[in-house]
Parts: C-alpha cells; structure tokens; sequence
C-alpha cells in the first residue's frame, strides 16, 4: 500500500535534505510544495520574491491552494495510484501554520479552503523536524533569504508554535524529531519514525 509523507518545520530546519534521503532509501517520489509542478514553480516564484511586498494575506493563502490542488493532481495522486510511496518537503500543514497561525488568518476558513483543494489527500505521515532558533539563525545566515524567511522573529514564532499544537492535536498523524543532531542520526530517527508508524523501510 503506497504512502504519502510529508516533512515540515521551520526554517533551515533539513526539510528538504531529509526528504530526498527518505525518498531515496523508499524507492519513492520526491517532491515539493510549493513549486512541484510547472504550474507551481510560477506560483511560488510570486510567493517567495522578496520585490513583492504587496501581497495580500488571502490571496497569498489561494496562490499557496492552487500550486497545492495542482500538485495534489499532478504528482501525488498519480504517483499514489501507480503504487509508488510520496515524500514531499511540505505539505497541506505549512499553509495552516504560516497563512493559518503565521498570518493569523482564521484557522478554520484556511482548513476550508485546503479540503476544497485537495479533497481526502491528506499525508499518512507528517515528520516535524524542529531545530533550536540559534541554529535556525546560524543556517539562515548562510543564504539569501526569500520572502517568507524575511517576515521576522514575530511570525516565525507564531508558524513554530503552529506546528508544535498540530503535531500535539493529531499524534497518531504527527512524529516530532530533533533535527539538530548529526545528520545520520536524524536521518536514522526518521526511517525508525516511518518503519514503526507505516510499516514501510
């Protein structure tokens, strides 16, 4: 039975680094929200430019729904159906912690508005990878930040407290690790999380 597995966090947290090693070590798709189509790749290019300062919070919240009905459509339910298993670097749950909690929009329209777009497509796994802020810090300054990792201490806050009371609410769904250690633990952490959780790996 194929599976859907979505890593989210903060920030330089390793998402998308853990993600392909996951995919790698499960034969899966690899893939990204935003940005994991054509279509998408155009969208997030609106969502992370650093030029656009006049954006919406709700239009922000139907760009990020439209590159995820997209993508929903696109790769994730044909590869699903084919039986190959997803690892996605992001999921549904980053619209709700950063349009949800991040821009406090009311939570329950954004969960509105993400059951419309992608319908009963929701990860089987989600793997939380927290890190502590002075490492967020260290890795952030080692980049060009984009739009989002521009908005400041405040709304970073708010996303992170968003995820640490939906991975709380929802435990059987949620796996919370420490990504802050060597890379091969975690990564050991997160095969562990998935053997246990899914019965795959």
């Amino acid at each position: 039975m194929p599976v859907y597995i979505a890593l989210e966090g903060a920030e330089a947290c390793g998402k998308s680094s853990h993600a392909a090693r996951l995919a790698d070590h499960l034969n899966a798709v690899i893939t990204r929200e935003t940005g994991g189509t054509a279509i998408g790749r155009r969208l997030r290019e609106i969502l992370h430019d650093t030029t656009v300062t006049d954006l919406d919070d709700h239009a922000e919240t139907l760009i990020v729904a439209a590159d995820r009905a997209q993508h929903l459509a696109e790769v994730v339910r044909p590869a699903l159906a084919d039986g190959r298993h997803v690892v996605s670097d992001r999921s549904v749950y980053s619209t709700i912690a950063y349009q949800g909690y991040g821009r406090g929009l009311p939570l329950d329209e954004v969960r509105m508005i993400n059951d419309w777009a992608i319908g009963d497509t929701w990860p089987d796994l989600v793997i939380l990878l927290t890190v502590p802020a002075e490492v967020t810090e260290r890795r952030m300054a080692k980049r060009d930040r984009d739009r989002f990792e521009l908005a400041g201490d405040d709304f970073h806050g708010r996303v992170d407290r968003g995820f640490a009371r939906m991975a709380a609410d929802d435990p059987d769904r949620w796996v919370v690790i420490d990504a802050s250690g060597p890379v091969e633990m975690v990564t050991a952490m997160i095969r562990d999380a998935v053997r246990e959780r899914l019965g795959v790996g």
